[in-house]
């Protein structure tokens, strides 16, 4: 699969809004303090972003409201009305913190659940696919949801620390969430890397029993639709790389910085290790968001010899 920049911004930036949403509704920072008022902003700001990104990737953005009517059959309307929907307790927390300084826990619990609820419809517009085998897996939501609650406990470490605080709650709730992600998440590109296609040109033209089928002629001479979405090959050792690349820039640096922050307790060191975390994370999450797309393969390409 094509994998389009705007697809990779929104999975990410709306992953780790929505993490970080999610954390601040369970009343983990001080509503008080600047940076956790800073925090609310940010989370709202990464959603807005990340969903403007989704709509540079339709034919027609200006008819994108017209995905929501679906939502009784399809993941991408469902998740389109539960980001809409999400909006309304997270603005109203957001609102709390920044001119009242204050928590509200049933206001905070209902956006953390409604987060989790929208970043899952995210993960099941790509799980529900079976024409993409690489994505058809309950491993694909697992990945989402967990990649989403490492980001925002990350960013939350980052704040609580910016705040003058003890960051040492957020961080040790960073580090079991980054390793569940990660591993989690290699389970998912060893099932990729052992799995025996479903369907081939050979299923497909009931010519197996004869033997190999190969394309004797492309079906046209120009690409298409089809050819560039969906043809795009990343080559084996190369996605082997990257997927190294991602493991350690978004899961061992970051957790090695978290454990630097979390000793280092307060000041300027605490503040660093927790931000460059972040960095580390968002640099790894790409990457991995990148192999995503770049590793599926729609059963589509049987038809031109893929």
């Amino acid at each position: 699969m094509h994998p389009a920049p705007s697809i990779i911004l929104f999975t990410t930036l709306s992953g780790m809004g929505y993490g970080l949403a999610a954390v601040l509704g369970l009343g983990l920072l001080d509503p008080t303090m600047i940076g956790t008022k800073v925090a609310y902003a940010l989370a709202l700001a990464l959603i807005s972003g990340g969903l403007l990104a989704s709509t540079l990737h339709l034919g027609n953005p200006q008819r994108a409201w017209r995905a929501l009517s679906q939502w009784r059959s399809s993941w991408l309307s469902r998740e389109g009305v539960m980001a809409i929907l999400t909006f309304a307790p997270l603005t109203f927390s957001a609102w709390l913190a920044a001119i009242e300084g204050r928590h509200v826990v049933a206001v905070g619990l209902l956006g953390t659940v409604m987060c989790g609820v929208t970043v899952y419809c995210t993960a099941m517009i790509y799980a529900s696919l079976r024409s993409i085998q690489a994505w058809n897996t309950g491993l694909t939501p697992l990945c989402y949801l967990l990649f989403a609650a490492a980001g925002g406990l990350l960013l939350a470490t980052a704040f609580a620390f910016v705040n003058g605080g003890n960051g040492a709650l957020p961080a040790a709730l960073a580090l079991p969430a980054l390793a569940a992600a990660w591993v989690a998440k290699n389970a998912w590109w060893t099932r990729l890397r052992m799995l025996a296609p479903l369907s081939t040109p050979e299923s497909a033209t009931g010519l197996g029993h004869i033997g190999h089928v190969r394309l004797f002629e492309r079906p046209h001479i120009n690409d298409n639709y089809l050819t560039r979405e969906m043809g795009f090959k990343v080559a084996r050792k190369h996605a082997a790389k990257l997927s190294k690349l991602a493991m350690l820039a978004g899961g061992a640096l970051p957790m090695l910085l978290l454990i630097v922050a979390a000793v280092a307790g307060q000041g300027t060191l605490a503040i660093f290790a927790a931000v460059f975390a972040v960095a580390g994370y968002a640099l790894g999450l790409v990457v991995e968001r990148w192999l995503f797309f770049a590793e599926a393969r729609h059963a589509v390409m049987n038809y031109y010899g893929g």
